[in-house]
């Protein structure tokens, strides 16, 4: 079974709280797992049962029993699109349980409130009737949460389906606000993400992503010069020992695998610009590695990032009609520049690009006038620069 969020009658830790007593999966419990869950996480909540007799009962019809807030037909669907598993081989709705059997089955959020349709703009790079890839921009969510219920992604994705595109988004976790959403990126990063339009479009999705299969590219500005140009960082992350919203390095076992790539594209004077790809897909991994290694990115001040003006890049001459106490980037230097995945229904290999936003173009573009060392010709390296700016 790919790794996934686990929760089981007798683990330790917050997800044990999902199995409640009598054995049924609680609602609450998992509405407040999806809630703790931070933007840019997209590792799947599942749920663990092992059958301790025979029951000479459906798959389907046990589950029902176990997850009540969701239809047979919801579950049944579950199965067929391989988010359920019986001692890690994938069953039919119909498969009979017998004693000794252990069962996994992905949850999606469960059911909630409404979503309101709101005329915010899109910037919209693809559609058909399956799917909607977005180029996502500064300072807006994905999906209501924490607090969030307006305002974001999932309520501009309603009103554009509702007067523009026709059609609607998944109805996987649409009673959570969270319809359609295969994945995230967090608040204040930019680029590349996709929403499903159809539940069998979510669900081959959502696998992709769980087993690894897609790719994702970002860049990023760091402070520091970055050494070496190119190298793997496997190290694990988990949440921080005293602080809620952060992640943190965790040697401990609370530590969950992350690995990330990066590649070094430009050497600047105190800064570097990083070609960075996921192998895993944990709650800011990008941004704790790095801080991790001593190079922050710029403007992550909750990793100890800093914002800059543009006197931080020229110096106090300012560049042209811009003062130096202009500010030049006010969050944090990433972007989702590149996703590759294969369509759920077609198969066919697809690839979604990114230009910079304006305020990440302008701090790369006044990084090379004024600081530029070099562009190291580093191995692995897919991202055209010259198309992202």
């Amino acid at each position: 079974m790919p790794s996934a969020r686990n929760a089981k009658s007798k683990s330790n830790g917050p997800s044990g709280d999902l199995i409640a007593p009598g054995g049924k999966v609680d609602r609450e419990a998992l509405f407040a797992l999806y809630e703790q869950q931070a933007d840019d996480d997209d590792t799947p909540i599942s749920v663990r049962f092992k059958i301790t007799r025979n029951l000479n009962k459906r798959l389907d019809r046990y589950l029902v029993d176990r997850i009540p807030f969701l239809s047979r037909t919801s579950l049944q669907r579950l199965i067929k699109e391989q988010a359920v598993t019986i001692n890690g081989r994938v069953p039919r709705p119909s498969t009979r349980l017998h004693a000794g059997d252990e069962i996994v089955a992905i949850l999606p959020p469960p059911p909630s409130t409404q979503i309101a349709a709101e005329d915010i703009p899109l910037d919209v790079l693809y559609e058909d009737d399956e799917l909607i890839v977005l180029n996502k921009a500064d300072d807006i969510i994905v999906h209501p949460a924490r607090g969030h219920r307006s305002g974001t992604i999932i309520n501009a994705l309603a009103y554009h389906f509702l007067h523009r595109s026709g059609g609607t988004l998944s109805t996987v976790g649409e009673e959570f606000a969270r319809p359609g959403v295969v994945h995230r990126l967090d608040r204040h990063t930019t680029g590349v993400m996709v929403a499903a339009k159809s539940e069998t479009a979510h669900w081959r999705l959502a696998r992709q992503f769980e087993q690894r299969r897609t790719e994702k590219r970002y860049l990023a500005v760091v402070h520091g010069q970055v050494e070496p140009v190119a190298d793997v960082i496997d190290v694990p992350l988990g949440k921080h020992s005293s602080r809620r919203e952060k992640y943190a390095v965790r040697w401990d076992d609370t530590g969950k695998p992350s690995v990330t790539i990066y590649h070094v594209r430009e050497l600047y004077d105190q800064f570097s610009l990083l070609e960075i790809q996921l192998k895993t897909g944990r709650t800011h991994q990008i941004r704790v590695h790095l801080a991790y290694l001593g190079y922050p990115v710029v403007g992550d001040e909750m990793y100890g990032g800093r914002h800059l003006t543009v006197g931080d890049v020229t110096g106090p001459a300012g560049a042209g009609d811009r003062s130096a106490r202009d500010p030049l980037i006010a969050r944090q230097a990433l972007h989702a520049a590149m996703l590759s995945f294969s369509h759920p229904i077609t198969s066919e290999a697809m690839t979604f690009r990114s230009p910079l936003p304006q305020d990440f173009r302008d701090l790369v573009m006044l990084l090379r006038q004024y600081r530029f060392v070099k562009a190291p010709n580093v191995a692995g390296a897919t991202i055209e620069l010259a198309q992202m700016l």
